[in-house]
């Protein structure tokens, strides 16, 4: 005995439309993009691994013994030791505790600023929307790099001033990002309605433009993270982040790198292999984000 197919009105078939687009929950989307779940394990394994170092860590990182100055990896000392006898495997793991933060505190410096300036000057238009991009402009004249180098500088080496410069140099990328989604989220009807009933300026940004903004702030977060890293690691390279005898990656590979001539080659490697993790963490899951939150992207 053969079953009729259910017949459904026309508002029916409009919800049942509507329940097919509806977006997937994190798990589906973890699920149907494995690179995102890869992503976020390497980098929980890191947040992990510095959160607890002060249990797992084998040694005291700023324990100096001479006796056990450069010392090749072994069964006491698994990466090594450096110059003054410290463990290299013991101060990567506490450098976490370094690095990892000054990524997060510097992208949510630039975000907010970033993204502040950018709904201001794609909202207001105009007058101010010519100011703050000059602003913007000016900033991106240097490059970041150099911009940070020359912060840091001025402020002073310090951990601190290092997270202040880096993000600095970031807020350029949310001001443009932010703005240009405003610009397109004004145009549509949407937003046109909300403005015709009388909503309020502060009504129609939070209620009808940040939740279509979160998707590509989302995505630029994890990829900014990844040169947040880089940017720490090079300032603290260059002896302007944290003080030593803190263990820093970045400071680590310049105390290293004076040693590769002798083959002393697991100073360097140790906290090389630390940034790379992190860096490639973040690139690998802001390209799983892309991939999946933008309706162009997707398969």
């Amino acid at each position: 005995m053969s079953t009729a197919a259910p017949a459904y009105t026309a508002g029916e078939e409009q919800v049942v439309a509507i329940e097919e687009r509806q977006p997937a929950g994190l798990r589906q989307l973890v699920f149907d993009h494995p690179r995102i779940l890869i992503g976020l394990l390497l980098l929980l394994v890191l947040v992990f691994v510095a959160l607890l170092a002060p249990w797992i860590s084998p040694h005291n990182p700023l324990a100096v013994n001479p006796d056990d100055a450069r010392l090749s990896p072994g069964a006491g000392h698994v990466m090594g030791t450096d110059e003054l006898g410290r463990d290299v495997l013991s101060r990567v793991m506490w450098g976490g505790r370094i690095s990892l933060p000054v990524a997060f505190v510097a992208v949510g410096v630039g975000l907010t600023v970033g993204s502040l300036i950018g709904l201001t000057a794609g909202y207001r238009a105009g007058v101010t929307d010519l100011l703050l991009m000059r602003l913007i402009d000016a900033i991106l004249a240097f490059p970041a790099l150099i911009l940070a180098i020359a912060l840091v500088a001025a402020l002073g080496p310090s951990l601190r001033n290092a997270m202040i410069a880096i993000g600095i140099v970031q807020i350029p990328v949310y001001a443009r990002l932010t703005r240009a989604q405003v610009l397109q989220l004004k145009s549509l009807d949407f937003v046109t309605a909300a403005r015709a009933l009388g909503a309020s300026p502060v009504r129609i940004i939070a209620r009808h433009m940040l939740p279509n903004l979160l998707n590509p702030l989302i995505v630029q977060v994890s990829l900014s993270a990844a040169f947040a890293m880089l940017a720490e690691a090079t300032l603290s390279f260059l002896g302007l982040s944290a003080p030593p005898p803190t263990p820093d990656w970045g400071f680590m590979i310049n105390t290293g790198q004076s040693f590769l001539i002798n083959g002393d080659w697991w100073m360097t490697v140790g906290p090389g292999a630390a940034i790379c993790v992190a860096v490639f963490g973040f690139n690998w899951l802001g390209d799983a984000l892309r991939d999946a939150l933008d309706p162009r992207l997707r398969r």
